[in-house]
């Protein structure tokens, strides 16, 4: 079966075929790096990366580009507030991205290019736009280039909008714009703005808009036209719609599938720095193992909304222990059994748009018929269960005897860390005993109950434990 995605763009879904056969180009957006990543960004890097490893399995070549968003409004804004240069602060959030990477089990893109060096491209490209007519400096002398969206009856095809119905591009002032949707391309150089900021153009001293350093990275190191462009959904419109535009715009057919994952909320509101209400990688991964964590972020579908919540993680957590600790008592009795097979309805599941819920129900049945094997000592089957496991959770990133975990996803530091993460919902659920909130006092309760830990109240407090055959 050929893997089949739903592109954002015709919004079905449709057969991946790729621009070379035997290889893929991939280039997702990566981050605008003011800050630390949350799990709410490590998420898409989860999500292409278990792209990455299936289409490796299937046997592609695959080049994956990853940019980092180097120079930026608020970047310059931060370094302001903190008296550092803008790119002192860029680099040590491009470095806490790359720990994130390593941490979660993520693979390096093939290659990560920074905006910061990739102005002449940009240049190259906004003169090809304006010669076509589809771009023009603004005629108030700041410097700055916009993108005529009215030259291109196409624009609005990815967000399925119309021009009329656009609120004004807020990236730059209106005077200087023929129409306010139009966006910039270049941005010229401000008073108080640091002069390291600023590169040398024919029309003038300035730096690229945002929209621009994706097209021009995308096209040097994947060709003028590619396999999947990807990103968050909250990217669709303007930013990839702007990168669609421009790109046709200067004669490049551009990406053949768009695919966009969903977003990881906090309370109903989209996860995001400028509302303070994120969770850094960094921090999380101090309370839930990193292979916990990941498993959390890849179970659902990657089109699905994930609602972040403590509880939600502590029933991760227990899930994965559970493969886990199949796994590791099977090896201990039958060897690692590294080479696998597949199931068949695994892969169905992984190429039907990446189904990793679907492709999930398919490994808990092998665990749970492995378990059955392990209790009955039957070591034939059991070496063919594990075997299959252990392909599954591969192409997944989640084996726990894969080294990338050696340090990090042991049975101690597993119970270790799901023991503070029951243990504040515990302690929830005593304080809502105290206010005469049984109703939420029972739904803690119930929520541990049916991640398999079991509370016993006792004179001298809660105490709990996980179900037997849930370890």
């Amino acid at each position: 079966m050929t893997l089949h995605l739903y592109d954002s763009a015709t919004r079905r879904i449709t057969p991946l075929d790729p621009v070379v056969p035997g290889r893929v180009g991939i280039y997702h957006c990566g981050l605008t790096v003011q800050g630390p990543p949350h799990i709410g960004h490590i998420r898409k890097e989860v999500v292409f990366d278990v792209l990455r490893r299936w289409l490796e399995r299937a046997g592609y070549e695959v080049r994956i580009i990853a940019n980092v968003t180097d120079i930026d409004d608020k970047i310059l804004a931060k370094g302001a507030e903190t008296g550092e240069p803008w790119f002192a602060v860029a680099y040590r959030n491009e470095r806490a991205l790359h720990a994130a990477y390593e941490v979660l089990g993520c693979q390096p893109p093939t290659y990560e290019p920074r905006a910061t060096g990739h102005v002449p491209e940009m240049i190259e490209m906004i003169a090809t736009l304006i010669e076509r007519g589809h771009a023009y400096p603004a005629e108030d002398g700041s410097g700055d280039v916009y993108f005529d969206v009215r030259s291109w009856p196409a624009y609005g095809e990815l967000s399925n909008q119309s021009v009329d119905d656009m609120q004004a591009a807020p990236d730059a002032p209106l005077e200087g714009k023929r129409d306010p949707r139009d966006f910039a391309l270049w941005k010229g150089h401000k008073e108080g703005e640091p002069e390291s900021a600023s590169w040398p153009t024919p029309w003038g001293r300035g730096r690229p808009g945002w929209h621009l350093e994706c097209s021009a990275m995308a096209a040097k190191y994947l060709g003028p036209e590619f396999d999947i462009h990807g990103g968050g959904l909250d990217l669709r419109f303007p930013h990839h719609e702007n990168e669609l535009a421009q790109s046709r715009a200067a004669g490049q057919p551009f990406a053949r599938i768009w695919m966009h994952n969903a977003m990881l909320n906090l309370g109903n509101a989209k996860m995001s720095k400028s509302v303070g209400n994120t969770l850094m990688v960094s921090e999380v991964v101090k309370r839930v193992p990193p292979i916990a964590l990941r498993y959390y972020l890849a179970a659902a579908h990657y089109r699905s909304i994930i609602e972040y919540s403590e509880e939600a993680l502590v029933e991760a957590a227990t899930a994965f222990s559970r493969i886990e600790g199949f796994v590791r008592r099977a090896a201990e009795l039958v060897g690692p059994c590294d080479d696998g097979k597949i199931p068949d309805a695994f892969a169905a599941a992984m190429d039907d748009d990446l189904s990793v819920p679907a492709a999930l129900a398919v490994l808990q049945e092998t665990v749970a018929e492995g378990n059955k094997l392990l209790g009955a000592g039957e070591t034939s089957g059991l070496a063919t269960a594990l075997g299959a496991v252990r392909a599954m959770l591969d192409v997944l990133g989640l084996d726990p005897l894969d080294p990338m975990w050696a340090s990090s996803s042991t049975n101690t530091a597993a119970e270790d860390s799901l023991a503070v993460l029951v243990q504040r919902l515990i302690d929830q659920r005593a304080e809502a005993r105290g206010a005469k909130d049984f109703a939420a006092a029972d739904r803690i309760r119930d929520q541990l109950a049916a991640a398999g830990v079991e509370v016993e109240d006792t004179p001298q407090g809660a105490r709990w434990s996980l179900k037997e055959g849930e370890r």
